[in-house]
Parts: structure tokens; C-alpha cells; sequence
């Protein structure tokens, strides 16, 4: 189980051939609740973001992420069904509410399973106070569908 916090900016490597073809730069969540590939940081100055779908994905260690098979790497477009916390649909930071109405608080990170793609926990924050006070929430989904708008994230879940 990894946190998207953990593989940001990892090196992502060719396990073929040792090249490195960028770093991690966002994760994809699809509309059913699922990681379904991580985004690859292009390197220098012509190479675009790309897409990696979790399937080629051989390993994820401490210091890096070994890809299988390259041709499986796609352009960015084919994430756009996705959101992700920094892009497209932005969730970083997005209000979290309870499928019964309550306020949570704003989601911070993801617990995924890299192999799966399940999401495991969703990290939420009350702010930089409350988190030095009270430390961060945690929260456990107890299905995988939630419902994103540009307000707010609604999803139900298990307090920890």
C-alpha cells in the first residue's frame, strides 16, 4: 500500500533497459473510485506528460518505479475520463463530505494499492493547525463510487 505523497516525483525507469523516462507527476482516480494509472512527467524540453495505465506498472520500490513494457505508455488524453490531484478535475484540497452530510475535511492523499488499484483510505486535513494539534484523519471508503463536482467530493466512508 503506497500513499500518492510517497511515489510523487519517484524516477519511473524502463525495466528493460534501465532508461529513466521521467518522474511520477499526478495520479489518476477514475470516475468509479480506482487508481487507474499514474502520470508521467515529461523530461527536457519537448517531451509531453503521458499517461501510465497501472497495468504496465512491474514494481514500485522506495526510490523508483519500473515499467514493463514502454508501448503501453499513452498520451496524457487518454486520462481525461480520470480526475487527478493536481490536473484535470483537480481533488487536492477538495471539500470531503459524507454520503449522510457531514463535513470531513479537505482530502490531502490516497492510500492505493499499486498492483490493484484499489484505494485503501483517503488522508483528510481540517488545515496546518488543526493538523500540528490533532494530526491528519483518515478515512476508509466503504464503497468504491464517490461523486466529485467543483464544490465538493461525497463518498461513503468509515472514520478512524
Amino acid at each position: 500500500m503506497r500513499t500518492f505523497g510517497t511515489v510523487k516525483g519517484l524516477p519511473v525507469f524502463d525495466a528493460r533497459n534501465a532508461n529513466c523516462l521521467g518522474k511520477i507527476a499526478d495520479v489518476v482516480i477514475s470516475a468509479d473510485g480506482k487508481v487507474s494509472g499514474l502520470v508521467l512527467d515529461g523530461r527536457g524540453l519537448f517531451r509531453k506528460d503521458r499517461f501510465i495505465p497501472l497495468a504496465s506498472i512491474g514494481s514500485v520500490g522506495e526510490d523508483g518505479v519500473m515499467i514493463q513494457d514502454t508501448e503501453m505508455l499513452q498520451p496524457l488524453a487518454a486520462a481525461r475520463e480520470g480526475y487527478r490531484f493536481h490536473g484535470h478535475g483537480q481533488l487536492l484540497n477538495k471539500t470531503v463530505y459524507s454520503s449522510s452530510g457531514e463535513q470531513l475535511g479537505l482530502l490531502e492523499d490516497v492510500y492505493f494499492s499499486e498492483q490493484l488499484g484499489t484505494i485503501v483510505a483517503y488522508e483528510l486535513t481540517d488545515g496546518f493547525f488543526a493538523d500540528l494539534a490533532e494530526g491528519r484523519k483518515k478515512v476508509n471508503p466503504l464503497t468504491e463510487e464517490f461523486t466529485v463536482s467543483k464544490d465538493a467530493i461525497v463518498m461513503n466512508v468509515i472514520q478512524e
